[in-house]
């Protein structure tokens, strides 16, 4: 079991072209943690902007009356992949990861695949 911040060093070590991650509360937008950014990206800012996204996405597919799951939302930039992964292992409702990428540097099969990992063995 990894605690926030062994999570958030995992995935800024062992994912290809990453810039950034932060385990965000959407909730309330606040990110429980970050690592990386920096001037290239603003951890805080993405964590409240993606909260919105989620709750939109949470409210649209109740309106449609969809009971599935949300695993990730990928959001693909010119120069940059933005992948939010919801957290359900072990009742971790309600937070989810934000990982941003060089589009050029990374594998988005395989961060997708690190990231479902360090998300199981998160304990937050």
């Amino acid at each position: 079991m990894a605690n926030t911040e062994t999570a958030l060093k995992e995935a800024m070590t062992s994912i290809d072209g990453v810039i950034g991650v932060a385990l965000v509360d959407y909730g309330s937008g606040m990110a429980l943690g970050t690592l990386g950014g920096g001037k290239e990206l603003d951890l805080g800012v993405a964590a409240a902007g993606n909260t919105d996204v989620v709750r939109a996405k949470v409210r649209t597919m109740e309106h449609l009356g969809l009971t599935d799951e949300i695993e990730d939302i990928l959001i693909t930039l010119g120069s940059q992949y933005h992948l939010i992964r919801l957290l359900r292992a072990r009742g971790n409702k309600g937070l989810f990861l934000y990982l941003a990428l060089d589009r050029n540097r990374a594998n988005l099969a395989m961060a997708r695949h690190q990231l479902r990992r360090i998300e199981a063995e998160l304990e937050v």
